[in-house]
């Protein structure tokens, strides 16, 4: 999963952080996300909720440090995905082997 979530981020795919996320749900842009599995409540409190309610899938994912190295940044609570395609490998590889996709 990190090694497609680092070719999105190269292939600008991804956006990164709770404010990118946010906003990237906020214009209709966002397909899937996954959440560092020690995000922050304060973090998960502010992009969770907006996840369900524009019904965008999410996956809890690495930690937050795992998942920012993947993405070129010291650390992640979230990453965002903004490609249909990307997203669907994604749940795939979710599907295939990892639970708490939602």
């Amino acid at each position: 999963m990190l090694g497609l979530v680092g070719l999105g981020a190269r292939g600008r795919l991804t956006v990164v952080g709770v404010e990118q996320v946010r906003s990237a749900a906020l214009r209709g842009k966002l397909v899937y996300a996954i959440v560092a599995s020690d995000a922050s409540k304060h973090s998960l409190k502010k992009v969770v909720p907006m996840l369900t309610a524009k019904g965008i899938g999410f996956v809890e994912g690495p930690s937050a440090d795992e998942l920012g190295r993947a993405v070129g940044k010291d650390s992640a609570a979230v990453v965002g995905v903004v490609d249909s395609q990307l997203a669907s490998g994604l749940r795939k590889i979710v599907d295939q082997g990892s639970s708490g996709a939602r």
